[in-house]
This record gives C-alpha cells, sequence and structure tokens, in this order.
C-alpha cells in the first residue's frame, strides 16, 4: 500500500513531496517499532536496527522503480550532460527523502524521553566513531553532555586522509548492496540517516530549539555526502537491472556500464570535496 503513495514520474515533478514520504517512513518505523518490540526483553535491545529495516522495507519498492526509471533513460539518450540532468532530477528526490529520514528520526530521538533506548545501536557507532578511547563512558551517557571532536590530534591533510577512505568505505558498501540487489542500498543509506540523526540530537542536547542548528551543523558536508552515496547506489543498480535485462555482450549493456562508471566517478570527486568541507568548513563555523 505505502508504494502507491508515489511514483519516480511524479517525485521527478514535486521532488519536495519525498521529504514528507520519507519523515512519514521514518516516523512509522519508530512507532511500529515500539508498539511491537518496545516490551520484548530480547528484540527490545535492537530497535536501533529494527526501525531501519522497517524504514527499508517500505522504501525498497519505490527505489526499485526509480532505479528501473533511470535504466530506461541510458536506453533513449546516450550524451553525457543531458544523460547526468536526467540522474540529477533522481538524485535530488532522493534526497529529499534521506532529509525526511534524518528530520524525522531527529525530532522523535529528541521527543521520546527514550530515545536513546530507541537508537541504542546508533548511539553506540557515533561513540565508536567520536569517542573510541572512552567508548563505555560515551554508551553509559549517551553522547549527550560532552562531544569531543573526531580525529583533534592529527594534521588537517590526515583527517582527509581518514574521512575520505570512511566516506569511500561507506560508498564501496553501498555500491555492492546495489549491485547484488538493485534497491539492496537503501539499507546502508538508511542506517546513515538514523547514525546522523542520533549525532544531531546529541548536538541539539535533548532540546527541539538547537534542533536546526544540529541540522545545519551535519548537513553542511552531510549532503554532498548523501549526493554521492546515492550517485554510488544508483550506478549499481542501475548496472543489477541492466544484467538481468540485457546480455552482457550486447551495445545497450555496454552504454549502461559506462554511464554508470561516470556516476561513481562522479560519487568520489563529491565524496572528496565532502571531505573537505568537513575538515575546514564546519569546523570553522561550529
Amino acid at each position: 500500500m505505502f508504494e502507491l503513495l508515489i511514483n519516480p514520474a511524479k517525485a521527478e515533478k514535486q521532488p519536495w513531496d519525498m521529504f514528507f514520504i520519507g519523515a512519514f517512513y521514518a516516523t512509522v518505523s519508530l512507532f511500529l517499532t515500539k508498539w511491537i518490540f518496545s516490551g520484548d526483553p530480547v528484540l527490545s535491545k535492537y530497535t536501533g536496527i529494527l526501525v531501519v529495516t522497517f524504514c527499508v522495507m517500505f522504501s525498497i519498492p519505490f527505489m526499485y522503480f526509480a532505479i528501473k526509471n533511470e535504466e530506461e533513460k541510458d536506453l533513449k539518450e546516450k550524451n553525457f550532460i543531458p544523460l547526468m540532468k536526467e540522474h540529477g532530477k533522481a538524485l535530488i528526490y532522493f534526497m529529499f527523502l534521506f532529509f525526511g529520514f534524518i528530520v524525522a528520526f531527529s525530532f522523535w530521538y529528541i521527543v521520546f524521553s527514550d530515545g536513546n533506548q530507541n537508537f541504542r545501536a546508533q548511539i553506540e557507532t557515533y561513540c565508536m566513531i567520536n569517542r573510541p578511547a572512552h567508548f563505555d563512558d560515551c554508551v553509559s551517557e549517551y553522547g549527550v553532555k560532552h562531544v569531543s571532536k573526531t580525529t583533534g590530534f592529527l594534521t588537517a591533510k590526515d583527517k582527509i586522509v581518514n574521512i575520505f577512505a570512511n566516506n569511500i568505505y561507506v560508498l564501496i558498501f553501498t555500491l555492492v548492496f546495489s549491485l547484488i540487489f538493485g534497491a539492496g542500498a537503501i539499507f546502508i543509506l538508511a542506517w546513515n540517516a538514523s547514525v546522523i540523526a542520533a549525532a544531531i540530537g546529541i548536538f541539539s542536547k535533548s532540546d527541539l530549539a538547537n534542533l536546526p542548528l544540529g541540522l545545519v551543523r551535519y548537513m553542511i558536508h552531510g549532503i554532498p555526502e548523501i549526493v554521492s552515496y546515492f550517485a554510488g547506489a544508483l550506478a549499481g543498480g542501475i548496472i543489477s537491472i541492466a544484467i538481468i535485462k540485457h546480455d552482457v555482450t550486447s551495445e545497450k549493456f555496454w552504454v549502461i556500464l559506462q554511464d554508470s562508471l561516470n556516476l561513481i566517478i562522479f560519487a568520489v570527486v563529491i565524496l572528496f570535496i565532502a571531505a573537505l568541507i568537513e575538515v575546514f568548513i564546519t569546523p570553522a563555523l561550529f
């Protein structure tokens, strides 16, 4: 039923609708998890993963048809610039979907008094990244009272290398997931949205008044990062569908493969720019 809310053709004309779809999926996922699993002595420990799982289940039908739609564009348009513009439409509505996830998750993280329990896995991931030497203390505090800067002992060059390498690692996983199952990359992307939301909740110190500042803080470098991840997801998904629909020795397949490689190159370049922003611009503003 949820897959009937919107389709790729409508999303291209009204991409902002995907923000509300993303927020709706994230909200329903969170409430279903709380309603069904919060009382379970075992599964209640894994609600952070279950929230992402529900979000993925809701999103997969749209992701599949969106990627299928982009693969069909490859067969109609062979010129690089017009084709990238067409793919750009998909990246825009994917971004709105992702931003809807983040805003909804961040909002409910702050609103629920037990929000940290609902995002336990995300908090642990946040602490592992930001306070690995004091992981236990960070988890016990849920990272709310103290936020330490990441890799503060490194030079700017080392920070860029570390951040860029980590982002490339995520991009590779996104690409692999989408290759194995065209819409499979949505799991990596939804998980990242939930981790970012937990970080925003921590930065906001569980105060809704600070939520806009937290969103700005993480979206400055987060937007180009997520654009690159969706570009990688799109590239892998297009190849996955092309393998199913076309003979790998056919001319159509190699046209599609070339377009996918262009998307991957674009994703890597954007990731490097995002690393520069995260190292030099974000700390200067916050």
